[in-house]
């Protein structure tokens, strides 16, 4: 049975991008390993940040710049809180946000949760597709949004339709080559319906803060 524990960024300079996410506050979330793989444009997933009030959105976007990161878009208000998106050296596409919209308190660089959304070209077949090998769904908005409940890792597991993950962060939908992404909590090696990989829980990636 899947069951999702870990998430492993390919990049092509592991020590580089193990930096980059310590400085972001990301260490304890994700893994790196060498790949140079052949991959351009949108590669079809991003992190989402989720923090508690702007200033702290501001700091992490900081943090993230002096290490290296390009602005996709700059973080503003908006109707659902304030946010901004950020392209990592690796070319990994975080997305860092609140709901808030004033602050309560000194900001810090602080992550309340991390969330993986994939872009997939069917959310519902998707979802069928995760549910058959066990995952369970937290949340659900029809072909827009799916959440799984993911007990077993700090980071959530989410799909979101591949254009409008494209739009919503600033790059074209087009891309071909690797996904530069690797997915820990398979039984067995196997790849979803979009081609993200997974592989078994035996597998050992680096941790990018040891």
């Amino acid at each position: 049975m899947t069951s999702f524990e870990s998430v492993t960024l390919e990049v092509p300079d592991p020590t580089t991008a193990a930096a980059f996410y310590q400085a972001v506050g990301l260490g304890s979330y994700v893994h790196v390993r060498a790949s140079d793989a052949p991959s351009t444009g949108f590669r079809g997933f991003a992190l989402s940040l989720v923090t508690s009030q702007p200033g702290n959105v501001d700091a992490i976007i900081d943090a993230a710049l002096e290490a290296g990161a390009t602005t996709l878009k700059p973080a503003t208000k908006s109707f659902w809180g304030y946010g901004g998106i950020v392209r990592a050296p690796d070319g990994t596409i975080c997305k860092i946000a609140c709901s808030a919209k004033k602050d309560t308190g000194p900001a810090a660089r602080q992550i309340d949760q991390v969330a993986l959304l994939l872009g997939v070209a069917d959310v519902k077949a998707s979802k069928r597709f995760y549910v058959e090998r066990g995952l369970v769904v937290a949340k659900s908005f029809g072909g827009r949004y799916v959440e799984f409940d993911t007990p077993s890792s700090a980071v959530t597991l989410a799909l979101y339709p591949r254009r409008a993950l494209a739009k919503d962060t600033g790059v074209p939908q087009e891309g071909s080559g690797s996904h530069r992404l690797t997915i820990t909590g398979a039984a067995t090696p196997f790849s979803d319906p979009d081609g993200f990989p997974w592989e078994a829980r035996s597998a050992v990636a680096n941790s990018v803060g040891s």
